[in-house]
């Protein structure tokens, strides 16, 4: 079978990746930070969000990336492209995503997107994979009621894992989907998609 090349992975147990990351202000940020937001949780490039935050405008976007010269790169974009609603924030997920986002007014947090993250294919690896129950947890906490969570990979058994993790809560209700809900893709989407290979796509409305 064909495959994707995996991006480089960056080992989020690593001490340069534990530096605890301070809660987000979102009125120092953003605009207009009235608006409902959009959290993209390991953004890579922060291409999706930088097309969605012009393609729907009547968001707030937060990407959260490891990787810092990413964040620095996708926030000089953003700031070329005059998108007051657009910020990428560096942050292990896996640690400090509730952190991030404790201060947050309650209702915000609209939207929530996983998207391709890396999988960490070897056993001995499996702690470093960044959904994880506490990430769930942190979710589960600030998605307002009526809110969405949507994932998606091209690998079948990180699927299987990451699913498995939000359907087992009664807060959240599966919504049968076959395509992304959103009007852009992924680098990543577009690649695997290219070459005919599938994705595994799942949504879920917080009740």
């Amino acid at each position: 079978m064909a495959r994707i090349r995996v991006h480089q992975h960056v080992n989020p147990l690593a001490p340069f990746f534990r530096r605890e990351s301070e809660p987000l202000d979102v009125s120092e940020v953003f605009s207009d930070p009235a608006k409902p937001l959009h959290l993209d949780v390991g953004c890579a490039r922060g291409r999706f969000l930088l097309k969605m935050a012009d393609a729907v405008p009547e968001f707030n976007y937060l990407g959260v990336e490891i990787r810092h010269q990413l964040v620095d790169e996708a926030n000089r974009l953003a700031g070329e492209a005059g998108l007051g609603n657009l910020r990428y924030e560096f942050c292990n997920a896996m640690l400090w995503i509730g952190r991030l986002v404790e201060k947050l007014p309650d209702g915000m947090l609209q939207t929530v997107t996983i998207q391709f993250p890396d999988p960490w294919f070897k056993k001995k690896h499996a702690k470093r994979r960044m959904v994880t129950p506490e990430l769930a947890n942190t979710i589960e906490e600030h998605l307002a009621v009526g809110g969405r969570l949507f994932i998606q990979t091209d690998i079948e058994f990180l699927a299987e894992e990451m699913f498995e993790l939000i359907r087992i809560r009664p807060a959240f209700k599966e919504i049968p989907i076959v395509e992304s809900p959103f009007p852009v893709k992924t680098e990543r989407e577009v690649a695997v998609e290219s070459k005919g290979l599938p994705v595994y796509r799942a949504l879920w409305e917080r009740v």
